[in-house]
């Protein structure tokens, strides 16, 4: 019996250090040696401290930054909740919204969809739009606009909110990635922002638009991927050059 169980066993050992032992920190030393930064996880660093990574995105919502595309990883851009939507191009959650009720029975967005990002899109960066409904009629007791009545308008079957930019939209400027953690956007999504991102800091939309020429990363090899702006790191040269009015 033990002429049988033994070679097996001998080779489960040996297989188990090489594969489980010998390769992993032959790979990890190798990937030291020669590719120490993206082996450590391309980390950034503001001075000391490390703000964040080169291939996993952040969440920035002030209007003084230039802003990610929408994100579906948990509440956005949860590195431990990684994944997107899911929603097909014809499904009315992915296009009008939905909403839920939360713990204490109130309303809440469960879904912006679409046509919100879309919206809060051309208000965020003075872009022209037409709407079917003056936009006066969906703000809430403080004067600003209530998602959840937006979405409801949008949903609704008899009379659909209809609201139209009469400016081109980037596409990544109102759909999430597959993962929902991409630290890029592309320059046109970048350059339209420019003017919001100025006018928050008090300087000229040239200097912004330098930045964000600047900041733009080419294809890789030249001829893989698209052109791209990485938001952290864009976001961090703002700081530096351009600090934010207080």
């Amino acid at each position: 019996m033990w002429e049988q169980i033994l070679p097996g066993l001998r080779i489960k050992i040996f297989m188990t250090i090489v594969l489980g032992v010998v390769y992993p920190l032959m790979m990890t030393g190798i990937s030291q040696v020669i590719f120490p930064k993206q082996a450590n996880g391309s980390l950034i660093k503001a001075g000391d401290k490390v703000v964040g990574s080169e291939i996993i995105g952040q969440n920035f919502s002030k209007p003084e930054y230039f802003h990610p595309r929408p994100s579906s990883a948990g509440n956005g851009y949860d590195a431990t909740a990684s994944g997107g939507a899911n929603l097909g191009p014809t499904s009315a959650k992915l296009l009008h919204g939905t909403i839920k009720m939360d713990d204490k029975k109130n309303e809440v967005v469960d879904f912006d969809g679409i046509n919100l990002r879309i919206l809060h899109y051309c208000l965020d960066n003075d872009l022209p739009y037409e709407s079917s409904v003056p936009l006066d009629r969906f703000k809430d007791a403080k004067g600003d606009l209530d998602d959840v009545k937006l979405i409801k308008a949008f949903n609704d079957d008899k009379a659909p909110l209809m609201f139209t930019p009469k400016a081109p939209i980037p596409a990544d400027a109102v759909t999430g990635s597959g993962s929902g953690l991409d630290p890029h956007i592309s320059p046109d999504f970048a350059r339209v922002q420019a003017a919001r991102v100025a006018k928050a800091r008090g300087i000229q939309v040239d200097q912004a638009n330098q930045l964000v020429a600047q900041f733009t990363e080419g294809p890789d090899l030249g001829l893989l991927g698209e052109p791209r702006v990485n938001v952290l790191k864009l976001n961090l040269a703002l700081d530096q050059q351009f600090p934010a009015k207080k």
